[in-house]
């Protein structure tokens, strides 16, 4: 391309290459890109001009080339399909009339911060450096999947699947299905299976559509804080098998629509604090067969929708009762950690809502948690309430014996039950026989009649102090003793089933 052929504005964009210096066409530091369609000839340069500086450009000895430029209007396609660009390019504040074309390209770096574009297709693009799209404003589909980012991708505060000139975010993002229906095609923001060498920082995020991040794998971190992902009915986070090296980051995220994590690796935090995760009649979270380091949900608003965490690996999991929602799928999720602490009580609540019903595997895991933290007595309730809601899958015969054993010793873990069975019932053994003597059966041999160790005799099968064999009762004192005998033996029995279990589980 000659420089003859080019426009004042473009001409001053080739000087500037070469030099590396920057072409800011702005009138004001505040001017809205997404006005840019108005913008005249004077600010308004062909991407076929962009291309041939960034492909076969001037050079000039001593100086670093670049793109620098802000505050234009881009016309045509910048096509760049499987080239290699040696040159950095930064393109804010810019409006662009149809999306740049990058598949399979290789850059230096990319900048395209507060620009304002209707697609970006980069699926394989290769980065040397960072890609910057903070504050972008796109309203057709951001395509990356297999991308590599040697550096970090920078996605703050941008705003994805909205029409540029919305007057209110919220707004957009609250409208009805439908009300998109473009965005709703494919997935908003496609991640899938990027090599991202640094960050993803998406903190500010907004995105009406699908984030679709599988199979991607992250160096760091990625940040989510403070994102608006909206994609009612749908998946507002496709997540599977994600990779990141230390966090990822959701603090105060609001999600319209499921967040699906199966099989993420995030070694260090997810952070959901203060999160709101909504997706009536679905599935809100689901987060099966991950391996997570802490998992918080601290104060975060009571999630609407079922929370899926099957076969998980948790180290900590910080979530309040109030926070589970009715419907949960914990089969083989396994913790070592509970916070915030709380009663044994208040924690055996979301057992009762596992969709699956009786899981002894679960109340075997909130055992072992509060063992971990030294709380034996609830350790102790949790396997208690084990027993009680099994009794619940047995038959009415063995429910019965069941009750007995709850009703007397608390299945063994209330042993002082059965002791105040025991001394209840000597005291009224004791008052009604030292009342009432039973007769001796030989009178000339019979020992003095003691009503204590009288009662003793008859409520404990393994013992004899001589006085049950040397005495018969009658009348209604008859028919106490032979109460007195049976409730022996069913304590005893209920008291020695309950000191077997109690021995198997030590």
């Amino acid at each position: 391309m000659e420089i003859a052929d080019l426009t004042p504005a473009e001409r001053r964009v080739w000087e500037a290459f070469p030099l590396g210096e920057g072409v800011d066409m702005r009138e004001r530091a505040d001017d809205d890109p997404a006005a840019g369609g108005s913008w005249g000839p004077e600010r308004t340069v062909r991407a076929e001009v962009l291309r041939a500086l960034l492909v076969d450009g001037p050079s000039r000895g001593g100086e670093i080339a670049g793109l620098k430029l802000a505050g234009a209007r881009v016309t045509g396609q910048l096509d760049l399909r499987y080239g290699s660009v040696q040159h950095p390019i930064r393109l804010r504040s810019c409006h662009f009339t149809r999306g740049p074309m990058l598949y399979g390209a290789e850059l230096r770096a990319l900048v395209l911060s507060d620009s304002v574009l209707p697609d970006l297709t980069a699926g394989a693009l290769r980065v040397d450096g960072v890609l910057r799209m903070s504050g972008c404003r796109i309203a057709g589909p951001v395509r990356l999947a297999g991308a590599q980012i040697a550096g970090a991708i920078f996605l703050d505060g941008a705003r994805l699947g909205v029409s540029p000139d919305a007057p209110d975010v919220s707004a957009a993002c609250h409208a009805p299905d439908g009300a998109f229906p473009d965005a709703l095609q494919e997935p908003a923001l496609e991640l899938n299976h990027v090599v991202v060498g640094n960050d993803i920082a998406a903190a500010g995020l907004v995105c009406h559509g699908q984030v679709r991040l599988n199979g991607a794998t992250v160096t760091g971190e990625a940040n989510l804080d403070d994102a608006l992902l909206h994609h009612p009915g749908h998946t507002a986070l496709h997540a599977e098998t994600l990779s990141v090296g230390t966090d990822l980051r959701a603090m105060r995220l609001r999600a319209h629509g499921r967040v699906n994590l199966s099989g993420a690796r995030i070694p260090r935090h997810l952070n959901l604090a203060y999160a709101r995760l909504s997706n009536p009649g679905g599935q809100a979270l689901r987060a099966s067969s991950c391996v997570i380091g802490e998992l918080w949900l601290r104060e975060a608003a009571p999630i609407e929708g079922a929370v899926n965490l099957r076969g998980s690996q948790i180290d900590l999991l910080h979530i309040a009762p109030e926070t589970w929602p009715d419907r949960v799928r914990i089969d083989g999720l396994s913790y070592r950690r509970l916070t915030p602490d709380l009663p044994a009580e208040q924690r055996l609540t979301l057992l009762a809502r596992e969709e699956s019903g009786y899981l002894p595997y679960a109340y075997e895991e909130l055992t072992a948690a509060y063992r971990t933290a030294g709380d034996d007595a609830a350790a102790r309730t949790v396997q208690l309430a084990k027993l009680r809601r099994h009794r619940r899958t047995l038959p009415r015969y063995a429910r019965a014996w069941g009750h007995l054993q709850d009703l007397t010793v608390g299945y063994g873990f209330r042993p002082m039950r059965a002791a105040g069975w025991l001394l209840t019932l000597l005291l009224t053994g004791t008052l009604a026989f030292a009342l009432n003597h039973p007769r001796p059966l030989k009178a000339d041999e019979a020992p003095d009649f003691n009503p204590v160790f009288y009662t003793v005799d008859l409520l404990l099968p393994i013992t004899d102090f001589g006085q049950q064999s040397a005495f018969a009762p009658q009348g209604w004192s008859q028919w106490l003793s032979y109460i007195l005998i049976v409730t022996g033996w069913i304590l005893a029995t209920t008291i020695a089933a309950g000191v077997t279990r109690s021995l198997s589980r030590q």
